[in-house]
C-alpha cells in the first residue's frame, strides 16, 4: 500500500468524521433549542370548552382550593379550566362569623347570579346553608363565638375593581370573605355556569 493511498484514505476518514460529528452536534443543538422554546398555544375559554364539548351548565362543578389560590371547573371527573383567585383577608381559616374576613369552607350551591357595577359579575354562594348554621351554632355553644356574634352572608365569586387584575396575580387577599377572580375570568365563568352548578371550597 503506497503512502499516497494511505494519506488519501486518512483524509477521507477525517472529513467523514468531521462531517458526521458536525451534523450530530448541529442536530443536538437544534433539538435543545426546540425543547427549550415556548410554543404559544391559545388558551380556550370555558365558554368555548363547554360549547365544543357539549357540556351542560348544570352538570359543571366548581372546586375552590384556598391553599392553591385556584378555582377549577370540572365536568364529572374531567378538569376543564383553572382560574387563579384570591380570598378574604384571613385566607387560612374557615368562616366563623360576620366580620372575620374568612372565606367559608364546605359544599355550596348558587343562590343567585347577576351583573355587578363594581366587580363585573357576582355569583352569590349559598352561604350560610344548613351545614354552615350547624357549625356556627356549635361554635357558639362551645364558646368559640361570642353570644352576640352573627353568621354573616352575601359571600360570592366576583371580579376586581377596574384595572386591578394585579390583585389576583399578586395573590392579594383583599375581600371580606368572597372569592375574587380577574374580571375577564369571572365573566367567562359567569357565562358558562348556571344557578344549578355546585361548588366545594376546601382549605
Amino acid at each position: 500500500m503506497t503512502n499516497s493511498y494511505k494519506m488519501r484514505n486518512s483524509t477521507i476518514f477525517i472529513i467523514a468524521f468531521i462531517s458526521f460529528y458536525g451534523c450530530t452536534q448541529t442536530n443536538s443543538e437544534q433539538l435543545k433549542k426546540l425543547e427549550s422554546s415556548e410554543v404559544s398555544v391559545p388558551k380556550l375559554s370555558l365558554q368555548e370548552i363547554t360549547r365544543n364539548g357539549g357540556f351542560l351548565k348544570k352538570n359543571l362543578k366548581i372546586l375552590i382550593d384556598k391553599s392553591e389560590y385556584t378555582l377549577k371547573v370540572y365536568h364529572k371527573d374531567s378538569l376543564l379550566i383553572t382560574y387563579p383567585c384570591v380570598f378574604g383577608f384571613n385566607e387560612i381559616d374557615d368562616k366563623h362569623q360576620e366580620g372575620d374576613g374568612c372565606t367559608p369552607e364546605g359544599e355550596f350551591g348558587i343562590r343567585s347570579m347577576y351583573p355587578h357595577k363594581s366587580w363585573s359579575y357576582f355569583i352569590w354562594v349559598d352561604y350560610p346553608n344548613e351545614e354552615s348554621w350547624r357549625r356556627f351554632n356549635k361554635r357558639k355553644a362551645d364558646g368559640v363565638i361570642e353570644s352576640s356574634g352573627t353568621i354573616g352572608g352575601e359571600i360570592g365569586i366576583h371580579g376586581v375593581p377596574e384595572g386591578a387584575d394585579d390583585l389576583i396575580s399578586s395573590r392579594t387577599n383583599w375581600t371580606l370573605g368572597c372569592i375574587s377572580l380577574t374580571n375577564a375570568d369571572v365573566t367567562d365563568l359567569y357565562k358558562s355556569i348556571s344557578k344549578y352548578t355546585t361548588m366545594k371550597i376546601i382549605p
